[in-house]
């Protein structure tokens, strides 16, 4: 497929600004005159532009091209850096046009195990994101950090304010699990939360992700991909938005989430969304996206492709639903029966996952948790991410 056609070029200034050799700029690989090997890439930018979908119209700058200039002034990390920069997408001649382009686009890039890093336009612009997915013939899991929960009537609101909807209730649903973080209760109508817990959804309010940022990290490791809406941040950290909101993320919260995003070795893209440079006067927001896209592909290169629960790294624990607590490993002899819950501890990173069985027991599912629920389930309660995934696998 010949991505070429669909982007525009950058110019040279965006990458050359940066004249230290150990900085970014020296070596992602940018589409100037000749379009990347975006094949032998382990991750793709892609700026976008396209404000069709917002209320508010267009900002008068590219903020894409702003975060590029903040991002490639940034040194390099410790691990490899097999980036390039795709360009700017060119917008469709409808929104509808712009969504399929991004589903395209995605969807070759997931093809070759490329991740792509979608940076700029309204938030909705993960419907387009969201529908390369479909390719894939599996039931895929997704998160959205965000400040509100974009569920409202399509009839009635923009596509920036419904777009969650959209994908919830897409048809054919190829749509296993979804997160909701950071959301802020003031925020968003009860009903549209009543909604997402009937659909066993997980959702994680700011205050819980401040009071213990490790809830988080569960809920991001499951995702196929992570959507941003910077409003999630709060104005004072990343004043790229409008209007402006005194509470939400802080900026060290942010890149921590982006860290644990990039770690997530099935997560396969990764949208930041809604900036606004028009706002951004000190050009702080832009800093603050960029130190998270950094923050994101340094834990990419920092995957340890967990996937062997059987494996020597693993460490396996048993909770038993019934009987006294019981914290020792489970001897690999042992039955595991309907009784008790299977943990999966790594050797490597301390992170847990659970194991957990439909009740006709005809459907298994190892799904990340923390170590909070392995503690639940090993003093005889069932731990609340067991009864949501249990549901979901009907």
């Amino acid at each position: 497929m010949n991505l070429a056609i669909f982007f525009d070029p950058l110019t040279e200034e965006l990458v050359s600004s940066a004249s230290a050799s150990t900085t970014l700029a020296s070596y992602v690989t940018p589409f100037l005159d000749t379009f990347p090997d975006w094949r032998a890439a382990d991750l793709a930018l892609i700026g976008l532009d396209e404000w069709r979908g917002s209320a508010a119209g267009p900002p008068a700058q590219h903020g894409a091209d702003a975060v590029r200039t903040c991002l490639y002034q940034l040194q390099k990390g410790s691990g490899p850096c097999r980036l390039v920069d795709l360009g700017n997408l060119r917008p469709g001649l409808t929104l509808e046009d712009t969504y399929q382009r991004l589903r395209e686009i995605i969807a070759a890039l997931l093809e070759h195990n490329t991740v792509p890093l979608l940076l700029g336009g309204s938030h909705d612009l993960d419907y387009g994101q969201f529908l390369a997915y479909e390719t894939l013939e599996r039931p895929i899991s997704f998160a959205a950090i965000d400040a509100r929960v974009d569920m409202a009537e399509p009839d009635s609101a923009t596509p920036e304010d419904s777009h969650l909807r959209r994908m919830l209730l897409h048809e054919p649903s190829f749509l296993f699990n979804f997160a909701q973080l950071a959301h802020q209760q003031y925020l968003v109508a009860p009903d549209v939360l009543t909604a997402l817990e009937k659909l066993h959804f997980e959702t994680l309010r700011v205050g819980q992700v401040r009071d213990d940022i490790r809830q988080a990290e569960p809920l991001l490791r499951q995702a196929d991909f992570v959507s941003v809406d910077i409003t999630a941040l709060r104005w004072n950290d990343a004043p790229g938005y409008y209007p402006a909101n005194p509470f939400g993320l802080t900026n060290e919260e942010a890149a921590k989430l982006a860290w644990y995003a990039g770690c997530n070795d099935q997560l396969s893209s990764f949208g930041l969304y809604g900036y606004r440079p028009d706002y951004d006067t000190h050009g702080l927001a832009a800093m603050v996206l960029a130190t998270m896209l950094w923050y994101f592909v340094e834990g990419y290169y920092h995957r340890r492709r967990e996937t062997d629960f059987r494996g020597p790294s693993f460490i396996r624990y048993a909770a038993g639903l019934h009987g006294p607590p019981d914290y020792s490993p489970l001897d690999e002899s042992a039955e595991e029966g309907p009784d008790r819950i299977v943990f999966y501890k790594s050797q490597q990173t301390d992170r847990w996952w659970m194991e957990v069985v439909n009740l006709a027991g005809n459907v298994k599912r190892i799904v990340p948790c923390s170590y909070q629920d392995y503690l639940h389930a090993a003093q005889g309660d069932l731990p609340h991410r067991w009864i949501l995934t249990q549901a979901l696998l009907g």
